[in-house]
């Protein structure tokens, strides 16, 4: 490999390079069984001692105590918008949801045909440029859990501090997975899409507290079912070998590294280097979300005009900066900084900002 650009993807992320390198040794020829790992039946010996070590290190690394499971499901965050309804709301119950963003938002329109939906905050009215504070979150009687989007990844806002409002938490954490801990005992269930920081797209880690289970809906089709998924190691149906796999080595490079302590630090290193230089423009380059929650992960900003914005992607593209464009709802610019993106990038990012401002000021 002679070139590798600055890759500031939101997803599929940017995947670190030694991993890269290792899963293409092995990608024809799976250590000497004469084919490659997806080609072979998802019960073999070889592939199972793939499975089963991914799913033990996703347990380690992001420390999830013993009384919870977890499931790798086909279909991304996406998929659990419904699955969490139709699996955990009973008869009488509700949830309720945090309205954070286009995310937050879409796990609203998506679960609402499974169960008693209502939103508990809503941030449409200040553009949602804060999460909610504690005493903003409106818990009806009879609710189930709170769900929560932990980072929206399009506008660029994180949950700081986990709110403690009397239920149990649900959280889609698919934008900052495993970049910080959590405290496992406000939450019922956590999952997110695999493709922001641990692997290609094409599935969701689902961590389940083992004990809901038992009044989960079993009335559904069984592979909407978390019981199943959970009884059957995520074996219920062909898994998608080829994302575990590579999760599995993600997680393993995690772990080498020190695992969420160093990457947590890391993570806020990495967006202090360019919210540094957004603050320290003098407006000529700007952010729309208040500072105390800005996300750590998907770094937006903005520039004085959008001709100045067009300039601005055209000449970072050049540099080998890529996929600095914002999210087509939203428009402007956005860094996503996620677990395997080296700090060199952060910093040749970080330079060029610096010149273009000094040369288009």
């Amino acid at each position: 490999m002679t070139k590798r650009v600055h890759n500031f993807c939101a997803g599929p992320c940017t995947l670190p390079l030694s991993v890269l390198e290792e899963v293409r040794d092995e990608f024809v020829n799976y250590r000497d069984e004469g084919m490659s790992l997806i080609e072979m039946s998802h019960r073999a010996k070889a592939y199972d001692q793939v499975h089963q070590e991914a799913m033990g290190l996703a347990l380690e690394v992001f420390e999830v105590p013993d009384d919870f499971g977890v499931m790798f499901i086909q279909g991304g965050a996406t998929l659990q918008f419904a699955m969490v309804p139709l699996n955990l709301l009973r008869t009488g119950q509700s949830g309720g949801y945090v309205n954070s963003g286009a995310w937050g938002k879409g796990a609203i329109t998506d679960a609402t045909p499974h169960g008693d939906i209502y939103v508990a905050w809503d941030g449409a009215d200040i553009n949602f440029a804060r999460m909610p504070q504690v005493d903003e979150i409106n818990i009806e009687p009879n609710t189930r859990y709170l769900h929560v989007t932990s980072n929206e990844t399009i506008g660029g806002v994180r949950m700081v501090d986990w709110p403690d409002v009397g239920v149990p938490l649900i959280a889609d954490m698919s934008s900052d997975y495993m970049s910080r801990a959590i405290p496992w005992d406000k939450f019922d269930l956590v999952y997110g899409g695999v493709q922001k920081n641990l692997g290609p797209a094409g599935m969701a880690i689902v961590f389940i507290r083992k004990s809901i289970l038992d009044d989960s809906n079993k009335d559904l089709a069984r592979y909407l079912r978390y019981d199943i998924h959970l009884d059957k190691d995520s074996l219920f149906n062909t898994p998608p070998v080829f994302t575990i796999y590579l999760v599995g080595k993600v997680l393993k490079w995690m772990k080498a590294k020190g695992g969420l302590s160093v990457i947590e630090k890391e993570a806020a290193d990495k967006a202090a280097m360019v919210y540094g230089v957004i603050d320290k423009s003098d407006g000529y380059y700007s952010s729309p979300i208040e500072p105390e929650y800005r996300s750590h992960m998907n770094v937006v900003f903005r520039l004085s005009s959008e001709e100045l914005e067009k300039k601005f992607l055209a000449e970072a593209e050049q540099a080998d900066l890529v996929n600095l464009k914002g999210h087509r709802s939203v428009g402007g610019c956005r860094a996503s900084i996620y677990n395997a993106l080296p700090v060199e990038s952060v910093k040749a990012l970080v330079d060029f900002m610096t010149e273009f401002r000094d040369a288009n000021g």
